[in-house]
């Protein structure tokens, strides 16, 4: 059972947290793992397969593949910081999490999420200059840019991300050992401290407007001069097939920013209107959808990384 907090009364920084999963759900808590655990099964499968196709597959060592591994290795790491937690506390009930481990993952969630936005507006410019710039793709996107590109984007998630821990870690007292939540979210944890959580807040919002409106503000553009070129083209057949190589690209961004926008409104904006119960269901879902969904995306839709596949199951079908 949680711990219920008496009125005024506080507690010293405590060596660990209770994780509470979903409150109000009571006992169905059990059958939610029938939901997250089929979808972190297929972020390990799915993720993994892409990015041994890629390894393995020396045809695909190309930008636009690189850049597909790195989507999959940050969704296998952002599914993995979060879903063995969760499992467990769905099925066993609330658990302790050490203070440490919390706001380390806190870190890692919140970081893989910055850097899942910046891989996804890096394909976005990808794409545009392929589809914009064929003849100067080739010069224009090179392995090497790829990769210090990603240096780039882990290094950005680290700066901005590393606050979000230190702002928690400042306070010595708490109003209760127990978190309200499934994983340790920064505003989750930020409402049990006792002291003024204005910094807390502040930085929250800009963050979460900083990161994401950038990122989705150059998406946006990318796909304002993939549409222009797209238009400018002859015949209906080349404007299909260069919107075509898109088409993935846009379904793994709706999976993203569709449900982080309805994680972030109901979070902001519905307190007092939506449940809590489906304030951190919608959240733990925005965190665990895109990786299971991303691969089948890019495996159904994406002709090489399809057909290796095939190739690779078909070879170990015909050795038994």
């Amino acid at each position: 059972m949680a711990e219920a907090p008496q009125p005024n009364s506080t507690f010293p920084r405590p060596s660990f947290f209770i994780m509470a999963g979903i409150p109000g759900l009571g006992d169905a808590q059990a059958w939610m793992t029938l939901v997250f655990g089929p979808m972190y099964l297929l972020a390990l499968l799915g993720n993994g397969a892409v990015l041994a196709v890629v390894q393995i597959d020396s045809t695909l060592h190309q930008p636009m593949f690189l850049l597909l591994a790195t989507l999959a290795a940050t969704d296998l790491s952002l599914a993995t910081s979060i879903a063995p937690g969760l499992l467990a506390v769905l099925w066993l009930g609330p658990q302790p999490v050490p203070y440490a481990a919390c706001l380390v993952q806190m870190f890692f969630v919140h970081a893989l999420t910055a850097v899942e936005s910046g891989v996804l507006l890096a394909m976005a410019c990808d794409r545009a200059v392929a589809v914009g710039r064929p003849l100067h793709y080739p010069i224009l996107v090179t392995k090497a840019r790829v990769g210090y590109a990603v240096l780039v984007l882990a290094l950005k998630a680290v700066a901005i991300v590393v606050p979000f821990p230190l702002l928690v870690a400042r306070f010595e007292h708490f109003r209760a050992k127990t978190i309200d939540h499934a994983y340790c979210a920064h505003m989750a944890v930020a409402e049990l401290v006792v002291g003024n959580t204005w910094a807390n807040n502040l930085y929250g919002l800009a963050l979460s407007l900083a990161v994401s409106g950038v990122d989705i503000l150059g998406i946006s553009g990318s796909y304002g001069l993939i549409a222009h070129a797209v238009l400018r083209l002859p015949t209906r057949e080349a404007r299909a097939k260069a919107f075509g190589t898109c088409s993935s690209h846009i379904c793994v961004i709706l999976a993203f920013y569709v449900p982080g926008l309805f994680s972030y409104l109901t979070h902001r904006f519905g307190r007092h209107t939506v449940p809590k119960p489906v304030h951190i269901l919608l959240s733990n879902i925005y965190l665990l959808l895109p990786p299971a969904l991303n691969p089948l995306i890019y495996g159904a839709r994406t002709k090489q990384i399809r057909d290796r596949l095939l190739e690779t199951f078909t070879f170990r079908k015909g050795q038994f």
